[in-house]
């Protein structure tokens, strides 16, 4: 049998010493204790008996005060709760506890004690508490605090309105100036409008909310007196703009809150100057509304006039003042970059800018939505003004006032365009709303150094050419076929420059008779002048480079060539695309198609070929004088050389390879270059065949010592009559004498 382990044997016996020892506590315990005290009382209870427990103070149980089962408990008594056995009195609450309850006064009431709790109705002291007085309230400082009996409420204070989306009364009131503060624009310097914004104060102090019409009455004719006289057109134009946009934007702020104190739901007046507002109030709902006057009308969309937190009735207004063009009349304008790049497409050259003529009365738009710098459905407007017909390079277009950086202002047509009129009206639609105006704009399309170059040296030209003609015709010793040439080459670029000079320009924007005939006469004309210029180049080369005898081509196939090519080339041109003559913008050839290469095409093979030649002249010029003159200095051969060289150059035409290199017409240099040296086209004809020739310039000689002799002899002629008569009339005098 196996032998028991030591620590099995003492695990029996310790729990038998235990248990011995907790019998014996347990036994001496309750030998201590009273024998009538049950061991099980529950929370919140007292023991009574052996059997029984008693629920302290507010406390009871399902079986009554006493309990007499383990399995009961004490729960609080609500001595607030119905029935309730409890009155805490008038403008009083019952607040129960665990175990008890105490009275507290209504919200707005307090203890005359200033105490918190009371116990029963004869403590009740409550009476109302003044939240104003004691600050205890929660209004805006834009608010003014009105006590009533167990509360308060927040009012706006006078010439104060709700901000919109915000109620007036409540505890969250918060409100705005009905008629802000308005102070002059820094930096004033206009003695009228220091007057008029004293006014204004005058106005603002004196305001009430049932004579809000008045008080626009009033701030419409100051401003028709302030525009009136002429001291702010004497102040700067950055002055001038800066205080036209702070009128503006103050009149639209001021205007729009006196309209929310207006009870009427729609206003309209014009002033003895004709300054004309209308405004109109209506309820939340949705739909286009109109509202307009004789200046201008206005169509939008009722949500967008509320904007998406307004609440309340909803406001738009239109002020239209025609006294604001003076201040305006000097203004810039910022052209959209998608118009910028539009105009310049269409006159087929850089637009640096505009002159403008205001022609409508400045309309202001403003509405309850205050945000209205992108506006989800645009606004349309119709705008009325004189009866105008644009000219050249003229449009009406509708543009808005833009404050910018510096606190001045400018025309601007960005989000605004133009959808059309009559003579008397503009229809316009604006993504946004500000101050818009219909502006005639005419627009700086035009390089004025070159046109002026252009006019000049055309009408220079003229003059040396009709010259040039009168010289190969009258001047016999010049003669010969040479001659020939250089006539009809001066009255091809004569008539043609005439041409030019006087119907190039399309004005009527219209392609019609007239500037169809202009451009196929220039076409004929330049062409023409180009096949006698070829002419010259054969004739220069057959007597300079093969060196024959004689005269050259005879006239009659001079003629033919100098003026049936040209007209063939025309002829088909014209039997084939007859339209293509004339365009919007010039009386010339339509480029849309390719039909300008009707023209350029025979220009640039008798421009190089004509290159050829001059190349080919010039070296067989040098060799000549080489040969010729070999003991002649180098200085002097290379004066002579190129004296030869630029008058051939100028009477081929190899000046206007220059154009065929002209693919920008912004290339500033390249332009003027082939403008100036094509222009004066005809002087250098004039200098050349006239002025350096000697045979010329003795013919004008003797025509000078002609004219001259005539009026000398004249002069002598009148002097000795005039002496003879005086000295018959002497002659009685001196007998009678």
């Amino acid at each position: 049998m196996a032998r028991p382990r030591r620590g099995a044997l003492r695990v029996p016996h310790v729990l038998c010493v235990l248990l011995t020892l907790w019998e014996a506590g347990f036994q001496t315990c309750t030998a201590s204790a009273p024998t009538a005290c049950a061991r099980w009382c529950p929370w919140n209870s007292t023991c009574v008996s052996a059997t029984a427990c008693r629920c302290d103070p507010g406390f009871s149980s399902l079986s009554g005060e006493l309990i007499t089962s383990p399995a009961e408990s004490c729960d609080d008594i609500n001595e607030c709760g119905p029935p309730s056995a409890v009155s805490c009195g008038k403008f009083a609450d019952c607040e129960n506890t665990e175990g008890s309850y105490y009275c507290t006064c209504n919200p707005g009431y307090e203890l005359v004690s200033g105490g918190r709790m009371f116990r029963n109705e004869s403590e009740n002291t409550c009476q109302d508490e003044d939240e104003c007085s004691s600050g205890r309230h929660q209004c805006h400082n834009s608010t003014v605090c009105f006590n009533t009996v167990g509360s308060y409420r927040c009012h706006c204070r006078p010439w104060w309105t709700p901000v919109p989306g915000s109620p007036n009364g409540p505890n969250n009131t918060v409100c705005q100036e009905i008629f802000p503060p308005w102070t002059p624009p820094p930096g004033n310097k206009s003695q009228h409008l220091s007057r008029f914004f004293e006014r204004v104060e005058d106005l603002r102090r004196d305001f009430k909310s049932a004579s809000a019409q008045d008080t626009i009455r009033n701030l419409i004719q100051s401003v028709d007196e302030l525009v009136a006289p002429r001291d702010l057109e004497t102040l700067a134009l950055c002055d001038r703009h800066h205080t036209v946009t702070h009128l503006l934007s103050g009149l639209e702020d001021i205007l729009r809150t006196l309209a929310k104190a207006m009870p009427a739901d729609s206003f309209t007046y014009r002033s003895p100057d004709g300054t004309e507002l209308s405004l109109l109030i209506w309820e939340r709902g949705n739909g286009n509304v109109t509202i307009g006057q004789s200046h201008a009308r206005m169509l939008l969309n009722r949500a967008v006039a509320a904007g998406p937190k307004e609440s309340g009735p909803t406001m738009a207004g239109l002020l239209s003042n025609p006294n604001m063009q003076k201040l305006l009349a000097d203004a810039s304008l910022e052209l959209d970059p998608e118009k910028k790049a539009e105009l310049e497409e269409t006159y087929e050259r850089p637009v640096k800018g505009a002159q403008l003529r205001l022609l409508s009365a400045v309309n202001s738009a403003f509405l309850s939505n205050t945000n209205t710098t992108a506006l989800d459905t645009p606004v349309t407007f119709a705008f009325s003004h004189p009866q105008v017909t644009p000219g050249p390079q003229e449009e009406l277009i509708c543009a808005f006032w833009k404050r910018a950086a510096n606190r001045s202002g400018h025309w601007a047509t960005t989000g605004c365009r133009t959808l059309g009129g009559g003579h008397t009206s503009t229809t316009c639609q604006c993504s946004h709303l500000s101050s818009f105006a219909v502006l005639m704009a005419h627009y700086d399309v035009q390089d004025r150094p070159l046109a002026l170059i252009t006019q000049v040296g055309l009408s220079l030209s003229l003059v040396c050419l009709l010259l040039c003609i009168l010289t190969f015709l009258l001047v016999r010793p010049i003669q010969g076929s040479r001659t020939t040439l250089h006539l009809h080459l001066c009255i091809c670029l004569f008539v043609g420059s005439a041409i030019f000079l006087a119907g190039i320009d399309n004005e009527g924007r219209e392609v019609g008779l007239r500037c169809r005939l202009v451009a196929g006469l220039l076409h004929y004309f330049f062409l023409a002048a180009f096949c006698w210029m070829s002419l010259e180049g054969l004739e220069l080369y057959l007597l300079v480079v093969r060196v024959f005898q004689g005269q050259g081509l005879r006239k009659r196939w001079l003629c033919l060539i100098g003026y049936g090519v040209p007209l063939l080339i025309v002829g088909v041109s014209a039997a084939v695309k007859t339209q293509s003559y004339g365009y919007r913008l010039y009386c010339w050839l339509d480029r849309a198609d390719g039909f300008l290469w009707s023209f350029l095409g025979p220009v640039i093979v008798i421009v190089l070929c004509n290159a050829v030649i001059f190349v080919i002249t010039v070296w067989k010029l040098a060799r000549k004088f080489s040969e010729i003159n070999p003991d002649v200095k180098k200085l002097k051969k290379a004066r002579v050389l190129t004296i030869t060289a630029i008058a051939q150059l100028l009477v081929l035409g190899c000046t206007w390879v220059s154009g065929l290199f002209l693919f920008d017409p912004q290339h500033r240099l390249l332009t003027y270059a082939f403008s100036i040296l094509n222009c004066l086209q005809g002087l250098f004809l004039f200098v050349l065949y006239c002025l350096l020739n000697r045979k010329v310039r003795e013919e004008y000689r003797k025509w000078a010592c002609m004219v001259a002799r005539n009026k000398y002899s004249e002069f002598t002629t009148s002097t000795s009559g005039s002496s003879h008569n005086q000295t018959r009339a002497l002659r009685p005098s001196e007998s009678g004498m």
